[in-house]
């Protein structure tokens, strides 16, 4: 299936995958916010609405997705506030018409307050609670986030795919191999910190506040990797104030599980890494006719002076001082 093939996937043809597991749908189809697959809140004759999250073709294997799904399920049958998949029949992930999907319960909530350090606090007790139950064993199928993985695919596949424009190519090029000899020896210094089962993708966005209560929902990009992964997305501000929204992070944290304080190093590696693979993200899916739409700005002159203006002040962070916590 190509991913072009996305545009076929109607209202009927949600609605079918739906009810041949069984659901009576009520006709109400909503669309939500995803670039990465299709997600759909679906209506159902007299019972709450669900969700049905239809998979891009040719990004993960069926063992990638399960493994996910595996995941998810045993974090919330330890009662961490996960959004599991629905299990139908022993299974999670299903086909119709060649689309593979699986179905979620729908929950709802905001983005939580950031500012709040009490928020932060109870936001590090539940990663604490994820992480005491991804540390048990590392993912068999999905890969890692690592340099490799994320900075060296993002800039060879930009520079064998033309992405850059021709005057800025020299800058580019110059500046991605200085940063991935940085980041090379940044968690070259931090190697023997333990890889754990991540969320992956724990930007706030991720999470539905609700009665002092987050709720992680969408592990489509879990992977193994360091802790402070799903921790450093949440932190903000001047060095000072990181140091103190780090310190309420770990102060829940550290209620269910240890931290490795010599990952701490790793926060402006890991941003660095972020900002590579989110622009390679883009150019791999610029034939998705949705994400032109989505993201107007991109493969423009000025997006790439941009991105590389950002990489050039995160080659200076990565120069400063780590957060210390006393």
């Amino acid at each position: 299936m190509k991913v072009s093939d996305f545009a076929a996937l109607s209202p009927d043809r949600v609605m079918d995958a739906a009810e041949s597991l069984g659901y009576r749908c009520d006709a109400r189809i909503l669309e939500l916010n995803s670039y990465e697959n299709r997600v759909y809140q679906i209506g159902i004759d007299e019972a709450d609405p669900i969700i049905g999250k239809f998979y891009r073709p040719n990004r993960w294997s069926d063992e990638q997705i399960i493994e996910e799904h595996e995941y998810t399920l045993q974090l919330a049958q330890q009662d961490i506030s996960v959004v599991a998949p629905l299990v139908i029949d022993d299974q999670t992930l299903f086909s119709h018409e060649g689309y593979r999907f699986s179905l979620y319960p729908r929950r709802g909530g905001r983005a939580p307050n950031l500012d709040d350090l009490d928020n932060l606090e109870i936001l590090g007790r539940h990663i604490g609670k994820i992480h005491a139950e991804g540390q048990l064993r590392l993912f068999v199928h999905r890969p890692e986030i690592s340099v490799a993985t994320y900075a060296e695919f993002a800039r060879a596949y930009l520079l064998d795919n033309n992405f850059i424009p021709d005057e800025l190519l020299p800058a580019y090029t110059t500046l991605s191999e200085q940063l991935l000899e940085t980041l090379k020896n940044r968690f070259a210094t931090a190697a023997g910190v333990r890889q754990i089962r991540l969320h992956g993708d724990c930007h706030m966005g991720n999470v539905l506040w609700r009665d002092d209560v987050p709720h992680f929902v969408d592990f489509d990009d879990a992977r193994n990797g360091v802790p402070i992964q799903d921790l450093w997305m949440m932190l903000s501000g001047e060095r000072d104030e990181q140091t103190i929204q780090l310190d309420a992070i770990l102060e829940g944290y550290r209620t269910f599980v240890d931290f490795d304080m010599q990952q701490i190093q790793l926060i402006e590696p890991l941003r660095t890494l972020r900002l590579m693979h989110h622009a390679a993200w883009l150019a791999f899916r610029w034939d998705d006719p949705a994400f032109p739409r989505a993201f107007p700005f991109f493969n423009s002159l000025r997006y790439w002076s941009d991105h590389i203006l950002e990489l050039r002040e995160q080659a200076s962070r990565l120069q400063e001082p780590t957060i210390e916590l006393y």
